[in-house]
């Protein structure tokens, strides 16, 4: 059986240099923090960062926000360090920037395992290059670790020489490489960050397009985003309405003998019915969370 959805409507950068924002970030309303050694830390601080992580989650108070950290490539001068960090940190992820290959999913799985890193925790990937689109298939089938595919658009775009546009056209091919790789894979899929902190409404649009497209969640560079967010990529009241409706009426036509059902009209199959389930599972994820993060 499938393990439940988690949520991952609003999954929060946090740099690791910042103490402030390592403590805030504990009564953030996010679903997921990622917590930065690599862009958001100047090269002088990220040995500071590294520790200032540690420290953090050996604290803890996170509650049940999923926590990936986000190392530095093992091209730099602190990507080894990092991830032998990393595998010992109460974290249930490692970020890794920059993947362009399966053979670098497996480098660092190996150096994690060398490390003392448990089983539980995972690998999620930036796919921010185009060599990384065109390998999308192979980077998330390198290693049963990798859970998530994080898109790195600000990056991509700029490798692409393309522009920033709403409707984000010059980015669908790439984003809709990965969303097949990450599906076909059964893995978690998150949109990249929107760089424009003044521009709500366009947020609000690109959020709407990430869950129409099937994406999870949106990364975020800004608390304030973080409720907008969570409400774009949350089912919204009458989806999951209707998905019960959908799960109880396949269930009676099932109990009679029934392999199909009308609801409102609507022929519902077993494929309808999977969805259904999905939705509700993730409804009901949700408001666990919220319940537990008011608590």
């Amino acid at each position: 059986m499938a393990a439940p959805p988690r949520p991952r409507r609003s999954v929060l950068y946090m740099p690791g240099s910042n103490t402030r924002a390592l403590e805030k970030a504990r009564g953030l309303p996010a679903d997921a923090l990622i917590l930065d050694l690599e862009d958001a830390v100047a090269p002088d601080a990220k040995a500071m960062a590294r520790a200032n992580v540690a420290a953090a989650l050996r604290a803890g108070g996170y509650g049940r926000r999923e926590i990936a950290v986000r190392v530095n490539g093992l091209a730099t001068p602190w990507g080894y360090e990092d991830l032998a960090a990393a595998a010992t940190m109460k974290a249930d992820a490692v970020l890794l920037p920059k993947v362009e290959s399966a053979d670098a999913v497996r480098q660092a799985e190996a150096l994690l395992a060398a490390a003392g890193a448990p089983a539980s925790l995972a690998l999620w990937c930036m796919m921010e290059t185009p060599l990384a689109m065109l390998r999308a298939e192979a980077i998330a089938s390198a290693s049963p670790r990798v859970t998530c595919l994080v898109m790195g658009t600000s990056d991509l775009t700029k490798d692409l020489q393309a522009r920033h546009t709403r409707d984000r056209l010059p980015l669908l091919a790439s984003l809709s490489l990965c969303l097949l790789a990450a599906r076909a894979w059964r893995l978690a899929i998150l949109d990249g960050v929107h760089l424009d902190l003044g521009d709500d409404e366009g947020f609000a649009e690109i959020c709407r397009q990430g869950r129409a497209l099937g994406f999870d969640g949106k990364t975020l560079i800004h608390p304030k985003t973080i409720a907008a967010a969570n409400a774009a990529f949350a089912p919204a009241s009458e989806e999951v309405a209707w998905a019960r409706r959908i799960i109880a009426a396949h269930a009676e036509a099932a109990a009679a003998g029934k392999g199909v059902v009308l609801v409102d009209g609507k022929l519902i199959e077993n494929l309808h019915v999977e969805d259904a389930r999905r939705t509700v599972a993730l409804a009901d994820a949700i408001a666990e969370m919220e319940r537990a993060q008011a608590s």
